[in-house]
């Protein structure tokens, strides 16, 4: 009985020993100041390390191509300096240059104005020939052989003014599609990148609703927007046809509504995804101060160590998305840019035509040139408020991330 006693207390004494030194050695973790956790966690996690990782797991394979066909197709008017691998901007071996590219831009509008000479002069002979016939109907009532004649070169003229009105279509038809398909190349990556930063509700949100309008986007300008558009432009051509016949005022009405629809879109569009994507934002910072604050404060020794080191991965994830966003904006503004510039130019190449051919007279070749040129303008116009949309989506996704990370 003894013995049983002595080796109860024995080991009682051990256990005592031995947690002692436990507690102890954990007071001493507990004690350590938050910014030497921090500086071990980034000792173990370097923050540019954690950055050279991702970007070499992220897959911006589709990304490279829309920066390689973009170099290929104006790689004439960009400067040296700014050509390279989409790898080098986001890793910061090259810096993007506005000088350098104001200067390019400059260099392809005058490229686009030589080569819209050969229209210009078109116009204008043409013009002053019809002009030449008519003054020819008013010396000789009765010439039919003038007439008709008048009457062809007057048609030449529409088509050709039709022809243009259709090819600036195709440039921002073809915009859009690649603005689109740019967007869903790019998106899923920045939503990747905000779920692995902590934004899980913010991704799971912006994933369908951005793709859902986006294909909304593209279909509502390819088969209303600019239909309707033609369409006006055809009735207020056919108006200065005829004396008799007037249909303005239906052209404008449907040049209206398809200006007015694709502004509704983007009111919807825009509150759609700010409104939500704001909430969702917050709901993912608070879920993630919660949760960082129970794991530091009930987890013992190693819960602070883990929550530092998540803020390294969570910060290096932010900086990320913010350089492949700030990349992905630069290559949307390119993509809009050079063909923007080109429905520019043949809207100004009608309206100089129409402005320098004025004191000649001819009043319904000079209406049809100036009503081609407005057309054209509200062609850009569309183009511009689908660019914005798409800038402001991208600037919302990235907006987001940060608001995540700061209500953190």
């Amino acid at each position: 009985m003894k013995h049983y006693l002595l080796k109860t207390l024995l080991f009682s004494m051990l256990f005592i020993f031995m947690t002692s030194h436990i507690v102890h050695a954990s007071d001493e973790e507990a004690d350590k100041p938050d910014e030497y956790r921090t500086e071990e966690a980034q000792e173990v996690f370097n923050p540019e390390d954690i950055v050279e990782s991702q970007i070499d797991t992220l897959h911006l394979d589709e990304l490279k191509g829309f920066w390689e066909d973009i170099t290929n197709e104006y790689g004439g008017f960009l400067p040296e300096s700014q050509k390279g691998s989409i790898y080098d901007f986001i890793k910061g071996e090259k810096e993007f240059s506005f000088d350098q590219w104001a200067l390019g831009i400059l260099k392809f509008v005058f490229h686009e104005f030589v080569v819209n000479g050969k229209l210009l002069g078109t116009l204008i002979l043409l013009a002053v020939f019809s002009m030449f016939l008519q003054s020819l109907q008013n010396a000789f009532e009765s010439g039919t052989v003038s007439k008709v004649a008048y009457a062809i070169v007057l048609m030449v003229l529409v088509i050709l003014a039709l022809n243009s009105f259709h090819i600036a279509m195709e440039y921002a038809s073809d915009t859009v599609h690649k603005m689109t398909s740019f967007i869903l190349a790019l998106i899923p990556l920045l939503l990747a990148l905000i779920a692995s930063s902590g934004g899980l509700i913010s991704a799971a949100f912006f994933h369908p609703v951005i793709l859902f309008l986006m294909n909304t986007s593209g279909v509502l300008i390819q088969y209303v927007v600019f239909p309707l558009l033609f369409l006006s432009t055809l009735l207020h051509i056919v108006s200065t046809l005829s004396d008799q016949y007037k249909v303005t005022q239906l052209g404008n009405l449907l040049r209206n509504w398809s200006v007015g629809l694709l502004g509704i879109f983007l009111t919807v569009f825009l509150a759609v995804i700010s409104i939500q994507g704001v909430s969702t934002a917050i709901t993912d910072g608070v879920t993630l101060k919660t949760a960082k604050y129970v794991t530091s404060n009930f987890i013992p020794v190693i819960g602070r160590m883990f929550t530092d080191a998540t803020d390294t991965v969570v910060t290096a994830s932010v900086l990320l998305k913010n350089t492949v966003g700030i990349a992905g904006v630069a290559i949307l503004m390119i993509i809009v840019a050079f063909p923007a510039i080109k429905i520019l130019m043949i809207a100004f190449i009608y309206k100089f035509a129409a402005a320098v051919l004025q004191p000649l007279g001819g009043g319904p070749i000079i209406k049809c040139l100036d009503i081609i040129s407005k057309s054209v303008m509200y062609v850009f116009a569309a183009l511009a408020i689908v660019s914005l949309m798409f800038f402001l989506s991208i600037t919302v996704v990235i907006v987001a991330g940060n608001l995540t990370m700061m209500v953190r």
